[in-house]
């Protein structure tokens, strides 16, 4: 499944200093096969989702920005007990009045290249994003939002200053999700107002300095990542893995059962009791991915206009049968979604006075018939002198969406709304969506999903007017919730910042950007050819669990 992270960085319960962390409260599930086992071996892992780009201000699918954790050094990490860990960064502390962080980096570290790795990297990478924030570096903008400046005075101190005092949760979250990027290679490339930020290939071999190198890239295809024995922190135990991309879900099973590959990162819902038969562990448990209904919600959307219309967003909201779509499309491993923040996220950040809206055709009918708008030939409604018929945006590489989509598209025509679905690959989905210029004047309705992070920071970024270009692909811009989500950075107090968090998840389900429509659980296949297999809500493909791998049987 595409785990659309269009956007920042995600964090992966992960950590190389805590190679148990699933198996110590975070949710994961961990193979039962004996862990006295060999290393080396090369692990191969399907997906249906993939890598749509190795350039990570361009990339937004979740594989994407696992292998930018896998490439690229961060500063923090999360703990087993989710708390912030050194990471690249050693140790940090902030100054009196909270406005200065003092971070101190791992020394004698390299790029994959044999170049330096140093806090002026960190301090680079900061000022170009914080500089190139409203062109090339858009996607990155949130991540350094306050920031003033980075300046790093030796190779191992770096110091970011801000313009007021953010929460210190707040900062730390912000950069557990922040790539360092090599500055003698991007600094070529950055082009006339930063636009070579997006249009740098950054081809593979990629230059980084993670537990792993990124040698092979084909997209849609295959990504190869073999070990980094220069690497600073912990190395991994296998050689090197491979993820490998497939259109057809029949064929991933198929390549599985034979041996082609080793695990199955997201498992079709109609293959879990098939796998489980075959001998293969499949790991089911709760996850951070939802699926949505996106409604264009740019306020100057000149068509469709009555898409706009808070009535008729809730008469969509009644039209959508969400027990229906948990027990078909995913045969009972998901759960109702109802907020941008997901039940599982952890840290009290999901607003839970909010609840799942209820399935009610009726009351569908009767906000539509409020509303004005009448059904016309065939029994479609007409707005505006136009039927009540829209295409849906559909990226084929969200495995829920075919099912899902004939859900809804049954029962909003009982509503008197038509629905067509417009099946395209995941980029031109996301061009369409954007456009003409990152307009959003391209499309009416769409489906997608969303993987949470830990930290709220980054989901509620992505429907502020700021991600114009950058993350949005809803459109949605309000000023309101802006200057929530601007208030939520500089609380004062973490009950501060949950109950501002709270508010815009409130406003949010209100508004209606985002129809939500299952919270679905992780569901990953593993071979007993290897131990120590970890699944998380985010799923397996992450840097604990192909750190901790190990092989038992060789092949």
């Amino acid at each position: 499944m595409t785990k659309k992270r269009l956007l920042a960085a995600l964090p992966l319960f992960l950590g190389a200093l805590t190679l148990a962390i699933a198996a110590t409260g975070c949710g994961g599930s961990k193979s039962s096969t004996s862990s006295s086992s060999s290393s080396g071996g090369t692990f191969r892992l399907g997906t249906a989702s993939g890598i749509d780009s190795l350039n990570p201000y361009v990339a937004f699918n979740q594989d994407a920005y696992s292998a930018f954790e896998y490439t690229y050094p961060i500063l923090v990490q999360y703990d087993s007990n989710l708390h912030y860990a050194p990471f690249f960064a050693k140790s940090w502390h902030a100054s009196n009045d909270g406005k200065t962080w003092t971070f101190k980096t791992q020394p004698n570290a390299k790029w994959t290249d044999g170049k330096p790795l140093t806090a002026a990297d960190a301090a680079w990478t900061i000022n170009t994003d914080i500089k190139y924030k409203d062109g090339g570096a858009a996607n990155a903008a949130g991540l350094v939002n306050h920031i003033t400046k980075a300046t790093a005075p030796n190779a191992t101190t770096l110091v970011v200053k801000y313009d007021e005092a953010p929460g210190p949760t707040w900062v730390l979250g912000q950069f557990q999700q922040f790539f360092i990027l090599p500055q003698h290679i991007w600094a070529q490339h950055i082009g006339k107002d930063g636009a070579g930020l997006k249009t740098f290939p950054n081809n593979a071999p990629v230059v980084g300095s993670g537990p792993f190198t990124l040698v092979k890239y084909q997209k849609n295809q295959i990504t190869l990542f073999k070990r980094n024995d220069s690497y600073w922190g912990t190395k991994p135990k296998i050689d090197e893995f491979g993820l490998q991309q497939y259109s057809n879900d029949d064929a991933m099973v198929t390549a599985l059962k034979s041996g082609d590959l080793d695990a199955i990162e997201t498992v079709p819902a109609t293959a879990m009791k098939t796998l489980r038969n075959a001998g293969f562990e499949v790991s089911d448990v709760p996850g951070l991915d939802q699926t949505d209904f996106i409604i264009n919600s740019n306020p100057q959307k000149k068509t469709h206009r009555e898409l706009l219309d808070l009535k008729v967003k809730e008469a969509f909201d009644h039209a959508i049968n969400r027990q229906k779509i948990d027990e078909v499309t995913f045969l009972g491993a998901a759960q109702p979604a109802v907020s941008i923040i997901p039940a599982p996220a952890g840290a009290g950040w999901h607003n839970p006075h909010l609840k799942p809206v209820t399935f009610d055709l009726d009351l569908a009918n009767k906000l539509l018939d409020q509303a004005g708008f009448k059904r016309g030939p065939g029994g479609i409604r007409v707005a505006d002198g136009q039927k009540m018929s829209y295409n849906v945006v559909a990226p084929t590489d969200v495995q829920s969406i075919p099912r899902t989509f004939q859900i809804l598209q049954t029962d909003f025509a009982k509503i008197g709304v038509q629905l067509k679905q417009q099946a395209l690959d995941s980029s031109a989905a996301f061009a369409k969506m954007t456009s003409p210029n990152n307009t959003y004047q391209g499309f009416d309705l769409a489906m997608w999903d969303w993987t949470a992070l830990i930290d709220p920071d980054f989901m509620l970024s992505v429907v502020t007017c700021d991600q114009y270009g950058g993350w949005s692909d809803s459109g949605y811009c309000d000023k309101d919730y802006d200057k929530m989500y601007t208030e939520q950075q500089v609380a004062p107090s973490e009950a501060k910042r949950r109950q501002i968090v709270w508010a815009m998840q409130a406003k949010l389900y209100k508004d209606r950007p985002y129809l939500w429509l299952a919270n679905d659980d992780s569901v990953a296949a593993v071979s007993s050819d290897w131990a120590d297999f970890q699944n998380t809500a985010q799923g397996p493909f992450n840097e604990l669990n192909i750190e901790s791998l190990t092989q038992v049987h060789q092949k």
